[in-house]
């Protein structure tokens, strides 16, 4: 592992203050350590979801708040609280391969699956860098690309997201007779769709994804009110979809304030138009980093030719700089989120060597793929629950284990 002296940057400039000039060739190294971060949150979405469906709590998260970030084993555990969970509603149809739901009739919840999390930093930690940390991860498909087939992929007015001087936004999105004009901010419907879907109905959380965000950041800025804070949008794949949109949401209708908002997301797909882009570039404390695998096709999803275009500042890697990855034909393997931050921590820009420059663990790449070489001798899909989460009961069956009370689907 390469050793460096870069100066450290100020917080300010790491979340884009600069649209991170300067810090993106070569890799700046406490960037790289906040984007590894980010990732390692997006990966914990992930790892702690529920896809199962002979479970009866499919769709929703292994583990608790109060250990979450223990039981996922994140790096400094203890530096980090989970604040709240986010989910997402489907009273309108939303593709499987997003929302999963079990095939038991005793189902936790039917119209409700867990969707993210809202996290920050400890006291001590906010202490010692001066400013109290939040970080939203949202949880991307665990079926990698049978979403682009079923998703809306079509653009949408995001006029429930736009402030109107006088008005409040909110609720669910409807045709309008101005979409087809290209000076109207539009985004995917499947996106949109997904963050502003409610259900009344439901058992379990009624309201949508963006209202949930909205009220907790709320929370979040009146209980540390007299701190500085910083707000972190973390995702990949259609995760990174969300955490675009929200961040949006969160500075254009004044839930932020001044606070500064950055989305640094993973295998994003395109969200918008031109005049979206532009919507978002108006606003000052909203920055946007885009990591993308060279080879990785889904960030060019839907595409221009349907009006979309690329937003935000580009750190551009490829993954077959490394010499521990196999030469994969896998589209699924260009787009896995370990592998791309394998590449995070060793790249030194597209025309220089591939050299870890902290310390990351090789196996993690592995962990819900086959993509390293095999004389790296570490097993393909590793992250596994003990015997798929069967255990032997009392009276000799096996039968899959029930959550522990702290791990329980609990309303928010």
């Amino acid at each position: 592992m390469a050793i460096t002296n870069q100066e450290e940057q100020p917080w300010e400039e790491l979340l884009g203050s600069n649209n991170w000039d300067g810090l993106l060739d070569p890799l700046n190294l406490s960037l790289r350590r906040l984007i590894l971060r980010s990732g390692d949150f997006c990966q914990a979405t992930y790892d702690a979801f529920i896809n199962d469906q002979n479970s009866k709590y499919c769709g929703a998260s292994r583990y608790g708040k109060p250990s979450f970030f223990h039981k996922v084993m994140l790096e400094n555990a203890t530096d980090y609280q989970i604040h709240s969970f986010l989910y997402a509603t489907a009273r309108v149809s939303v593709p499987e391969a997003f929302l999963l739901h079990s095939q038991s009739r005793e189902s936790w919840d039917r119209e409700s699956n867990w969707i993210g999390y809202i996290a920050v930093t400890s006291d001590e930690v906010s202490r010692a860098i001066g400013r109290r940390e939040i970080y939203v991860a949202w949880r991307g498909t665990t079926r990698n690309y049978e979403w682009i087939n079923v998703l809306w992929s079509e653009l949408q007015s995001a006029k429930r997201l736009i402030k109107i001087q006088g008005e409040e936004t909110g609720g669910n999105s409807s045709s309008s007779e101005s979409d087809e004009d290209e000076n109207v901010p539009k985004v995917m419907r499947g996106w949109l769709t997904i963050y502003i879907s409610d259900d009344p109905k439901s058992s379990f959380v009624k309201s949508s994804a963006r209202v949930q965000v909205s009220a907790k950041i709320q929370e979040l800025k009146n209980k540390y009110k007299d701190e500085k804070m910083s707000i972190v949008m973390t995702g990949h794949s259609l995760g990174a979809s969300l955490s675009v949109l929200s961040a949006f949401d969160l500075v254009e209708n004044g839930v932020a304030d001044d606070i500064p908002v950055t989305a640094i997301v993973f295998g994003c797909p395109q969200v918008g138009n031109k005049a979206f882009k532009q919507k978002i570039e108006s606003h000052r404390n909203l920055k946007i980093l885009l990591v993308k695998n060279k080879i990785d096709l889904i960030p060019h999803y839907p595409g221009r030719l349907m009006g979309y275009v690329d937003i935000g500042t580009e750190l551009l890697i490829d993954t077959r700089k490394s010499p521990s990855l196999k030469d994969s034909k896998n589209p699924s393997d260009w787009h896995n989120l370990q592998a791309i931050l394998h590449v995070v921590a060793g790249w030194n820009s597209a025309d220089k060597v591939f050299e870890l420059m902290v310390k990351r663990s090789l196996a993690l790449v592995n962990k819900s793929s086959g993509f390293l070489k095999d004389e790296c001798l570490v097993p393909m899909s590793w992250w596994v629950e003990k015997n798929k989460g069967m255990v032997l009961d009392q009276s000799g069956e096996w039968v899959l284990a029930p959550p522990a009370d702290e791990d329980l689907p609990v309303p928010e």
